[in-house]
């Protein structure tokens, strides 16, 4: 395509050219249905002229809340062709979160896909909002269905036409603290970013195929799936059940394949459960075999043919990344935010340096301001969040540059290195400043562990709270118990002794969506768990003899 054009229009001259090859796959009760170009672009004209007959003006928000499906895309497509802004809900989004982003954003409709507590979410609607049912098992009955409409509405002739500056969709963010803000995102933002991915990381001849599972209210797998997906001419593949993933991917054998911190720890975890880590170690020093098991695991994860491994959304530990390169799967870690189109910097295959999160990009500006944040300069930054002109104020420096809220620093090489957030920098006791990120990825190399977090606001020295993954929960205690121990002389033996952890506890219950402990795109959720344990690990820090405390 010589011309960038806007996604929807993207999405028709696809149509237009390759209407029949396939494009979206949907597994429905175990059974994949699949749609074609033209018939995604068909029902995507089709609903956007329904939504218009149901009353919505151009310029009016539309919702679109379930797990990630094909009607997820055509839902957020009939938005885009429609004039319509687009506002995603995430799956397990909490009841006050609903309300509040409902109510913020005025959204007209809302569409309703497959979800967990299905009642739930929709006791949250207002009354006057308009219910459509997307065409899945287990969707809650609504007054309009996405086929009904379908069939009743001739496809819309033309997209509607919106200045190049007017909100296309609004990405609420998940937020570890306060009411989510609505980050406004326009054409011109999508195209800059578009443009950018594609000079980068051009498609491949051979063809693209993405499996998309990571929420799509995110910004992220909003951009680099179903965004990038159009562009791409890729073929897109979903989950029925997240816990099917791991099958899934053998199915779907992406090319590109993207995962937050905890996909990545579980993939290594299933790994070694099956092969454990003595036992790998010596195959991986056996010179004609351990090209034969790299190549085994590779085709077992479904990942033989992916040339893009990318991690994103928070921190991976550096201690994970190496042991996936040791199986020759080499994990690219980028960085970005909602606020400025996930579009900053990325290892990419030939330039991936281990521990930072890239080069910024040709057409990103970075700059390490006093203090040591981040800040951000680009035509894919937002123009501000919706209806909050004091944050919006506040997102901005002086001179006109996006304030990430993330501390680093850039090497002498260029590469940018994340050190920590502005925020969760606390003082102990002692007055002494420690930043938790760089020790919480150190301490990520213990393969038992499946969240964690240091605190230590209010204590004389921090205590690392974690949980541990179902693997080590199947294990002797005193067996995790050595290993933890271990990690935690080898973090300490790299602090400062004003950062030295001085003991770890291990709680019950694992950290969800549901438990308030993750939001819903996996980050932990810091203020929560120090609510939540800030008793006990006061009463924890006055046995000095204990170094590893369990909470029952």
């Amino acid at each position: 395509m010589s011309e960038l054009l806007n996604p929807v229009q993207t999405l028709l001259r696809r149509a237009q050219e390759t209407p029949d090859q396939p494009y979206l796959h949907q597994p429905v009760k175990g059974a994949w249905r699949s749609y074609s170009w033209g018939e995604v672009a068909d029902q995507a004209r089709r609903m956007a002229a329904a939504l218009a007959a149901l009353g919505l003006a151009p310029g009016s928000s539309v919702a679109i809340a379930g797990m990630n499906t094909a009607h997820w895309f055509m839902a957020d497509f009939a938005a885009g062709l429609g004039g319509y802004v687009g506002v995603g809900l995430y799956p397990k989004q909490s009841d006050d979160a609903v309300r509040y982003i409902l109510a913020h954003s005025e959204a007209k409709a809302v569409f309703v896909g497959p979800m967990p507590d299905a009642q739930g979410f929709m006791a949250c609607l207002p009354k006057d909002i308009i219910r459509i049912a997307l065409p899945y098992p287990g969707v809650p009955p609504c007054e309009h269905d996405w086929d009904a409409l379908v069939a009743g509405a001739a496809p819309l002739a033309a997209p509607v036409a919106r200045a190049a500056d007017a909100p296309w969709s609004l990405i609420y963010t998940s937020g570890t603290t306060g009411d989510p803000k609505g980050v406004i995102i326009t054409e011109a933002n999508l195209k800059f970013t578009v443009a950018g991915m594609l000079r980068m990381m051009p498609a491949r001849p051979e063809g693209e195929h993405l499996l998309s599972y990571l929420p799509l209210a995110h910004a992220f797998e909003r951009g680099a799936v179903e965004g990038a997906s159009m562009y791409l001419g890729a073929q897109v593949w979903f989950l029925e059940d997240l816990e099917k993933l791991a099958a899934t991917l053998t199915t779907v054998r992406p090319t590109r394949f993207y995962g937050v911190p905890l996909v990545w720890t579980r993939i290594q975890g299933r790994i070694l459960q099956k092969l454990p880590q003595k036992k790998l170690d010596l195959l991986l020093r056996l010179p004609i075999l351990s090209t034969l098991v790299r190549n085994k695991i590779r085709k077992q994860l479904g990942l033989e043919r992916c040339w893009l491994r990318v991690s994103g959304a928070a921190p991976l530990p550096l201690p994970v990344m190496q042991w996936y390169a040791r199986l020759g799967i080499e994990i690219y870690q980028g960085y970005g935010m909602t606020e400025n189109s996930i579009y900053v910097s990325c290892n990419l295959p030939g330039q991936n340096r281990m521990g930072s999160v890239g080069k910024p990009y040709a057409d990103s500006q970075v700059r390490i301001a006093e203090g040591g944040e981040i800040q951000n300069k680009h035509a894919g930054v937002t123009l501000g969040y919706y209806k909050d002109p004091q944050k919006t104020a506040e997102l901005f420096t002086a001179d006109g540059w996006l304030r990430t809220g993330d501390v680093g620093r850039l090497d002498a090489d260029g590469y940018l290195y994340i050190t920590g957030r502005l925020k969760e920098i606390f003082k102990t006791l002692k007055g002494k400043y420690v930043t938790p990120a760089p020790i919480e990825g150190a301490f990520g190399r213990n393969t038992d562990i499946d969240q964690l977090c240091l605190v230590g606001s209010g204590l004389f020295q921090p205590i690392m709270v974690l949980s541990l993954n179902a693997a080590a929960l199947a294990k002797p205690r005193a067996a995790v118990e050595q290993e933890l121990l271990a990690t935690l002389d080898a973090v300490n033996q790299t602090l400062e002794p004003h950062e030295a952890i001085a003991k770890l506890f291990v709680t019950r219950d694992a950290w969800t969506i549901d438990n308030k402990l993750m939001t819903p795109t996996m980050k932990v959720r810091r203020n929560n768990v120090e609510q939540r344990w800030g008793e006990a690990l006061h009463e924890a820090e006055k046995d000095r003899d204990r170094r590893i405390v369990w909470e029952d």
